[in-house]
């Protein structure tokens, strides 16, 4: 759990960015404003402030190297100087100094580590352009009343559709996108419950892992998709694992983006606890009066010789962890945190898929902005959990997809595909000359 919540946090952290309110209007305060994080080789963040009649404050901050959707920020304030702002629901600080000429601010980013980010009052000459990538956006109705955001970055070969990880949208791959449209026709599709998409009420039939693979398909099959190549990064897993099980003839193969742990393959051996916990709870749901005597003796059976036994090992596992590891900060109750909890209840047990497959895993990870901030003795702890969870989670899925090529970068971020981009452009490309 502590894992899928780490990258949930680092999904949050490194997306959109955001919006504003609160106190003392100044007018060297409103405007448009851009500097740039040192992460990633440099990552691009623009700041909309106006005046609001009753907070003091608006405005918008956007990530725009990953995408160009806003993100609210929960409040804001100029103080003479003192600059700073927040944003809640990502754990987000600012604090900065606004110059005497009001042209520049100068301050500290924090989200589990501190960073410097200067920002610069743009002009008309100097105003970065929000997105730059080469691509059509469209809307395709996969269900009753929603529609995905999908994007077209053109190309003549076979097609090859990518799926955003959790929190993220399709334009997380505008920079790789029109690199591979050079080989593929290449689409992106952002989930329903995040950016320009449609989100449905957050309950499990709307998230479950079913329901978001068989909009991927509704999407292959609205734009007439000839068994394209579908690739996914993070938790996108899930919906290839999907397809891959239950519709492998419609597509040519998978490609898993740093996306095969639990929710794409369940590792019986080791097991884990947010797939085990909402086992365990499906079969208590299944445990009523209206069960026959047959079918609730086999599963107390199933309970008690296997569901419990996972879980309880989860348990104690957890509590080690909490015991010996920093933690992410805690997610605030938000409506993006509602359709998170339905999604991780609507996981699935996935295991063997039945089509070509190539999965490039980080191991170890790069720690990002938060490993600067942590002890020696810390980062350590987190390194050493990384190469046993991440480790043993490579080897199971390589020996439960036998056929499947796998590839392991070492120290590359999440985001394999943005800090190893030569790296996977040449695995994908390898990959899809091997297919039929």
């Amino acid at each position: 759990m502590r894992r899928f919540f780490a990258i949930l946090a680092g999904a949050l952290a490194l997306g959109a960015v955001p919006l504003l309110s609160q106190n003392s209007a100044s007018p060297s305060l409103a405007g448009t404003w851009q500097g740039k994080l040192n992460v990633g080789g440099g990552m691009r963040v623009v700041l909309h402030i106006s005046p609001d009649a009753q907070a003091g404050w608006k405005g918008e901050l956007l990530s725009i190297d990953q995408a160009p959707n806003p993100i609210a920020l929960s409040s804001v304030s100029l103080n003479g100087s003192d600059f700073s702002f927040a944003v809640a629901q990502l754990n987000i600080k600012y604090h900065g100094a606004l110059s005497a000429d009001g042209n520049s601010i100068q301050g500290t980013f924090n989200q589990g580590g501190d960073l410097p980010l200067n920002f610069d009052r743009a002009t008309p000459a100097t105003k970065w352009k929000i997105d730059n990538s080469p691509h059509k956006v469209q809307f395709v109705n996969v269900d009753k009343d929603v529609k995905l955001e999908v994007l077209d970055w053109g190309g003549t070969g076979r097609p090859l559709v990518l799926l955003a990880g959790l929190g993220r949208t399709a334009h997380d791959f505008d920079k790789i996108a029109p690199k591979l449209a050079t080989t593929f026709h290449v689409y992106g599709i952002t989930r329903r419950g995040w950016g320009a998409s449609s989100v449905p009420e957050p309950i499990v039939a709307n998230y479950s892992a079913q329901r978001l693979g068989d909009d991927v398909l509704a999407v292959i099959h609205e734009l007439k998709l000839e068994r394209p190549i579908v690739g996914g990064h993070s938790l996108a897993g899930e919906e290839l694992s999907y397809i891959g099980t239950d519709h492998p003839e419609e597509v040519a193969g998978l490609i898993y983006l740093d996306a095969g742990y639990f929710y794409a393959y369940y590792d019986a051996s080791r097991g884990d606890q947010p797939i085990d916990a909402v086992q365990v709870q499906r079969d208590l749901d299944r445990l009523t009066p209206f069960l026959s005597a047959a079918d609730a003796r086999k599963l107390i059976g199933q309970m008690l010789t296997t569901d419990l036994p996972a879980l309880q090992r989860d348990l104690e596992l957890s509590r080690k962890r909490l015991d010996s590891l920093p933690q992410p900060p805690v997610p605030p109750d938000s409506p993006e945190t509602k359709v998170v909890s339905a999604i991780i209840h609507g996981v699935t047990k996935f295991s063997t898929v039945h089509c070509p497959v190539l999965a490039i895993f980080a191991l170890p990870h790069d720690l990002g902005p938060m490993g600067s901030s942590l002890k020696p003795e810390q980062r350590a702890a987190l390194e050493a959990d990384d190469a046993d969870t991440t480790g043993a989670q490579v080897t199971a899925f390589e020996k439960g997809n036998p056929n499947a090529k796998v590839i392991v970068l070492a120290h590359a971020s999440h985001a394999v595909f943005n800090s190893n981009e030569a790296e996977v452009l040449k695995a994908i490309t390898e990959f899809a000359e091997t297919l039929k």
